[in-house]
C-alpha cells in the first residue's frame, strides 16, 4: 500500500494537480487565518519558548510573528497555532483538519530550500489526498477507538508531502510513508486540552522527520500500514484497502474539503445555525426561554454533551452552542474566549440546555426545539449547515476569515499582504522570499512574545 501511493506520488507532476490548485489556495488561505488568530496564545508562545534554545538555523517563518525558527520546529508550531482554535478545514468523511499537519512542514520545508510554489502546491495536495485516503480507509472505527486521527493521519499526509518535496524516489517516499506510522500518535480524551494541539503539531514536525530520516536512508517495512501487525490493525481494524486506493489520481480528495464559520467543533455548527434561525423567531426575546432539547447523531451527544469549565470546552460544547447562538446571535472567535464562557447569563442559559440522541439524524445535523414560557413551542432543524458542501463558504468568506483572524489574534501582519500572497502562491518562484516579505521586523513580534 505504501509502495502504491508512493508511486503514485512520485509520478505525479503540477499538470496532473492543477486543477485541484484553487482549493489548495482555498485551504491555504483557512491556514493562514487560522493561524494567524492564535500565533500569540498562551499555547504556542510557551511552545514557542520551549524550542527556542533546541532550534537549529532560522530558516523558516512562524505564521504571526517575526522571530523565524528551523523547519522542524516552525512545522511544530504552525501546525498548533493553524488547529488550536478548532477553526480549520475540515475533510467531512474522517473529520481530519487535512491542512495544518501538512501545509505547515511543506511551507516550513519550502521556505529552508527556497522552492516554487507550484512544488509547494503539488506536494501539499498530495498530501492531502494520502492523510484523506488512509483516513478513509480506517474510518469511522480508528477514530471510535479514541484516536485522534487529524493527528493520526496527519503524519502520513506530512511524510508525504515532504518526500515529494525532497525530491525522492518512489522508493524513498515509501520509507517515509512508512516511518511515519511508528511515530503516529493523538488520542481524543485530550481533545479539551492543550495535549491535543501538540499531537497536531508532532504530526507535521514528525512527517517531516520521517521524510528527512528516508532522504537519508532510512528504511521501513514495506507494509508498515496494513501488516499483520502494522498501524492499521494496531490502531483501528482491518483497513479498507479499496478505499485506500479508489480512483487514485482521478478523484481528489482535497476537493471534498470544508471550512468553518465557526470556531467549534464541526458537529456543532448545525446547532448554531439552528439557534441563529430561532433567535430571529422569538424575536431575541431570550429571557422568556424555559428549555432548549437539541437532538442529534450519537457523534454529536458524544462529543458535546458536556460541562464547560473553560473557552477550550465550550468549543465542543452543545449547550454553549446554543448559547451563543440564541442569546448573542454570533459565533466567532469572542463567544468562545475566556470572558464569555464565564459571562453569568451564558452560564445561565447552558443550563437551560438538554441534549437527546436521535439516532436517525445524520452526523453533522442538528435538531433545536425550545419552549418560552408562553407556552409556545419552536423547532428549527438544519441539516447542511454554512460552510458544509452543500452550502460552502466562498472565497471572500475565507479572505474575511482571515482579516478577522489577523484583528483577533492582535497580529502585526498585514492581511491584505497575506490574501495576495496566498492567492498567487503558484506563480511564485522562491517561496522564502514571499513569506519573508509577510513578516515584520523581528524586534517588534520578539517583544510582544516575551
Amino acid at each position: 500500500m505504501s509502495r502504491t501511493l508512493a508511486d503514485f506520488i512520485a509520478a505525479s507532476s503540477w499538470a496532473d494537480v492543477e486543477a485541484q490548485g484553487h482549493e489548495a489556495r482555498r485551504s491555504i488561505l483557512n491556514f493562514f487565518a487560522t493561524a494567524l488568530g492564535s500565533a500569540r496564545d498562551p499555547v504556542v508562545t510557551v511552545a514557542m519558548r520551549t524550542l527556542s534554545p533546541f532550534s537549529g538555523t532560522a530558516t523558516s517563518t512562524i505564521i504571526g510573528l517575526s522571530q523565524p525558527m528551523d523547519a522542524l520546529c516552525a512545522s511544530f508550531l504552525n501546525a498548533i497555532s493553524a488547529n488550536l482554535l478548532d477553526f480549520d478545514d475540515t475533510h467531512p468523511e474522517t473529520i481530519i483538519h487535512p491542512a495544518a499537519p501538512v501545509a505547515a512542514p511543506v511551507l516550513a520545508l519550502a521556505e529552508s530550500r527556497r522552492l516554487s510554489g507550484r512544488e509547494v502546491l503539488t506536494a501539499f495536495i498530495l498530501g492531502v489526498d494520502v492523510e484523506c485516503r488512509i483516513g478513509n480507509a480506517v474510518s469511522p472505527h480508528h477514530y471510535a477507538r479514541g484516536w485522534h486521527i487529524t493527528s493520526t493521519c496527519g503524519i502520513f499526509g506530512a511524510a508525504a508531502a515532504c518526500a515529494r518535496l525532497l525530491g525522492l524516489p518512489a522508493e524513498g517516499i515509501a520509507n517515509a510513508i512508512g516511518l511515519a506510522a511508528s511515530q503516529s500518535a493523538g488520542n481524543v480524551e485530550n481533545l479539551p486540552s492543550a495535549a491535543k494541539n501538540v499531537s497536531v503539531g508532532n504530526a507535521a514536525r514528525n512527517g517531516l522527520f520521517a521524510a528527512l530520516l528516508a532522504q537519508q536512508g532510512y528504511e521501513a517495512a514495506p507494509r508498515a500500514i496494513e501488516g499483520p501487525l502494522g498501524w492499521a490493525r494496531t490502531m483501528g481494524d482491518e483497513p479498507d484497502l479499496a478505499r485506500l486506493l479508489d480512483r487514485l489520481g482521478r478523484s481528489w480528495e482535497i476537493a471534498k474539503n470544508t471550512y468553518k464559520p465557526y470556531p467549534a467543533g464541526i458537529v456543532f455548527h448545525s446547532v448554531i445555525d439552528a439557534c441563529l434561525l430561532l433567535r430571529e423567531r422569538i424575536d431575541r426575546r431570550c429571557d422568556q426561554i424555559e428549555w432548549v432539547i437539541v437532538q442529534g447523531s450519537a457523534l454529536l451527544l458524544a462529543r458535546g454533551d458536556r460541562p464547560v469549565n473553560n473557552e477550550r470546552d465550550a468549543r465542543v460544547s452543545i449547550q454553549h452552542c446554543v448559547a451563543c447562538g440564541l442569546l448573542l446571535g454570533t459565533a466567532g472567535v469572542a463567544e468562545f474566549a475566556h470572558d464569555t464562557v464565564v459571562r453569568p447569563d451564558i452560564a445561565q442559559l447552558r443550563q437551560k440546555v438538554r441534549a437527546e440522541l436521535d439516532a436517525e439524524m445524520p452526523d453533522g445535523a442538528a435538531r433545536v426545539t425550545l419552549r418560552l414560557s408562553s407556552g409556545g413551542v419552536l423547532t428549527e432543524t438544519v441539516v447542511s449547515p454554512r460552510g458544509s458542501l452543500a452550502a460552502p463558504l466562498g472565497d471572500r468568506d475565507l479572505e474575511e476569515k482571515l482579516r478577522e483572524g489577523v484583528r483577533t489574534g492582535r497580529s502585526d501582519w498585514d492581511a491584505d499582504r497575506v490574501i495576495d500572497a496566498v492567492w498567487r502562491l503558484d506563480t511564485v518562484d522562491d517561496v522564502a522570499a514571499l513569506l519573508q516579505s509577510l513578516r515584520p521586523p523581528f524586534a517588534s513580534s520578539h517583544t510582544a512574545s516575551n
